[in-house]
């Protein structure tokens, strides 16, 4: 469940991504303007993602491999991606494969600039994430509630973000303290991924992370994302959620409903739920 925050400030005015080899932190390989296909579902035959960097100045090791498109030294490797707000510092980071460049073309972005198109291997960078990047990055994610209206694959998407960002929204600040009482809004609770977040963002505000799975939601509550058990939870709305939450789940006693699972996990935690 895990996440790396990486804190460079390598983006330059409009930069808002950054790569960096994952073999060596001062190899940093330049930043851009754009990651055209980073989120979209596309892939080739072998699963790779085209992205073209707009408006990019490459340097070190893929500085190294713009000059031999379609040889073997084309390849610069694995590295990490790095999502820029708006002062050039890193938000958050996805883990990319075997880059390679597979194309240059001299940029409208600016002199001495690339438009450069490389092939990637990229689990995490879910379609749909790129808009919840913009909102953190344009600092307009500060309600709640503003992931109520996306569509199923969507908050999963969201949820993504929320992970990999967590530790970028938070800055810092620790746990809130054992004994906080905390509300969770049943009311738009209708699968898995819509109670992931309305539980991050019962617990870390808009946008906020809290498990994106079972065991991920059993690791929060050993503390360390954003609460400290014991504390209480107030679930407003609770008649509705356990209506949509009948998946049954097997156990080692058999088989419960996704409701009651989740209410085990978090009494067994030292959370105190009061449905209401």
């Amino acid at each position: 469940m895990g996440s790396v925050m990486r804190t460079s400030r390598r983006g330059g005015e409009g930069q808002k991504y950054a790569l960096t080899s994952d073999e060596d932190d001062t190899d940093f390989w330049g930043s851009a303007h754009e990651a055209e296909g980073l989120f979209t579902p596309l892939a080739d035959e072998e699963g790779a993602r085209r992205v073209r960097l707009v408006g990019c100045l490459p340097q070190g090791g893929l500085l190294k491999s713009v000059g031999h498109v379609g040889a073997r030294r084309a390849v610069a490797g694995n590295a990490w991606f790095d999502l820029l707000d708006g002062d050039g510092a890193t938000m958050g980071s996805y883990f990319v494969n075997e880059v390679t460049v597979v194309r240059v073309k001299r940029s409208a972005c600016g002199v001495g600039l690339v438009d450069l198109t490389v092939t990637l291997w990229c689990e995490n960078a879910l379609p749909g994430a790129e808009r919840v990047w913009d909102l953190i990055r344009a600092g307009h994610l500060t309600r709640t509630g503003m992931w109520h209206d996306l569509a199923p694959e969507d908050r999963h998407a969201w949820l993504s973000v929320a992970l990999w960002s967590r530790e970028y929204q938070r800055q810092g600040r620790p746990d809130t303290p054992a004994g906080q009482v905390f509300t969770l809004d049943g009311r738009h609770i209708v699968d898995r991924d819509s109670f992931y977040c309305a539980i991050g963002e019962a617990i870390n505000g808009p946008g906020g992370y809290f498990g994106w799975n079972l065991d991920a939601l059993d690791d929060c509550l050993t503390g360390g994302w954003g609460a400290t058990a014991p504390f209480t939870l107030h679930w407003d709305s609770s008649a509705e959620a356990r209506a949509q939450l009948t998946e049954r789940v097997p156990t080692g006693d058999g088989e419960v409903s996704l409701f009651e699972l989740i209410l085990e996990i978090l009494e067994e935690r030292g959370v105190n739920v009061i449905l209401r």
